[in-house]
């Protein structure tokens, strides 16, 4: 289990925390924000290469906060792997056990078991210019995991990767992470990716921890309009709420929970009902709208609706075919009160001073 009390680094003027965060034993964390959000900084502190200003960093109910980074009991995999050039993989993967006072046969008889696990065998005799990316990144894990550490930090592992590669290692990272039970921390600024590994999500933003919580809270139960909008939800608007009524704009919009004043609100564009012709009256409320662009995403059809706010929808191609041909098509959005999420209180950072009283 990894336990960060008050953590607070720094990195130039960058302040990192405080972070109070617990990664249960044996998961897999991702550490999600934009950049300069501090993940890079939050990971290079818990290995040992940034100190800690103060706070307390446990790792199996020890503070590893004051030790020398080979002390901790964590292996590291950076962005660029950080392969030493002039050397073997054979002599990469044991580099770590090697600088302990391991024997050459002992280090050898160590590392086979995650040579065999990464399928590095027809790989020992190459340098490591000569490999390709994915190739690095398994030699690199395996150097990692080859002191067998209690922690697994990994700072964008596959960002070097082609699109194609990324789904691949990804599921082998799982696949290996779960045969070894090792606690992981994943640092990453990829939805798909985080949403392919993780356990458990962790938002940054400004050195300070925004949201925790499994991919699909953050993603459906965003609790800031700054994580809302990271995550991709596309309509987030400000509004003033009433018990079960919220006014953004000229719209009109009914939320399944009663709320009080100043507000911001979330539709996911999943959420939202796209139709040619008006529906029965019912609860959810219905908008008329134009279509202003249709572009194919593959799965889904990204649709923006011009109306008494902007709306983006995304609609399956079944839907799409339904839909009037031509721009300036006159549809109807109809989204139902429990797909309007509102938003609790202002950012970390105070990116909106909030007066809202949300109940329920």
């Amino acid at each position: 289990m990894l336990e960060l009390q008050d953590l607070r680094a720094e990195a130039g003027e960058f302040r990192l925390g405080p972070i109070n965060l617990t990664v249960p034993a044996g998961a897999y964390a991702v550490v999600l924000g934009p950049p300069g959000s501090g993940k890079s900084v939050l990971i290079e502190t818990l290995c040992g290469l940034r100190p800690v200003a103060a706070g307390c960093i446990r790792l199996d109910g020890r503070d590893i906060a004051g030790l020398p980074p080979r002390s901790r009991g964590i292996g590291y995999v950076p962005q660029d792997y950080a392969l030493f050039p002039t050397k073997r993989v054979r002599a990469n993967v044991t580099f770590g056990l090697r600088a302990r006072g391991l024997s050459r046969a002992e280090a050898h008889a160590r590392v086979h078991p995650f040579i065999e696990l990464l399928h590095l065998e027809r790989l020992l005799d190459r340098w490591p210019g000569s490999l390709s990316g994915g190739e690095q990144q398994r030699v690199a894990l395996a150097r990692a995991l080859a002191t067998q550490p209690h922690l697994l930090l990994l700072d964008e592992p596959v960002s070097a990767l082609d699109e194609s590669a990324r789904d691949t290692v990804c599921r082998e990272l799982r696949r290996i992470q779960y045969e070894l039970g090792i606690t992981t921390l994943h640092i990453s600024h990829n939805i798909e990716e985080a949403f392919s590994v993780a356990d458990l999500a962790i938002l940054m933003r400004g050195g300070r921890i925004v949201q925790t919580g499994s991919m699909d809270d953050l993603v459906r139960r965003p609790r800031t309009p700054f994580a809302a909008r990271f995550l991709r939800a596309q309509n987030v608007f400000d509004g003033e709420a009433n018990e079960h009524e919220v006014k953004v704009g000229q719209l009109m919009l009914r939320s399944g929970r009663p709320a009080a004043g100043r507000v911001s609100v979330m539709i996911r564009p999943e959420k939202i009902d796209v139709r040619s012709a008006a529906p029965a009256e019912g609860s959810a409320c219905v908008v008329p709208v134009k279509v202003e662009r249709r572009v194919d995403r593959g799965p889904y059809v990204h649709v923006d609706l011009a109306g008494p706010v902007p709306l983006v929808a995304y609609v399956s191609h079944q839907t799409a075919a339904l839909l009037p041909d031509g721009l300036d098509a006159e549809v109807w959005a109809v989204i139902e009160p429990d797909d309007v999420c509102l938003l609790e209180g202002e950012d970390d950072l105070g990116e909106r001073a909030s007066g809202a009283v949300i109940n329920g």
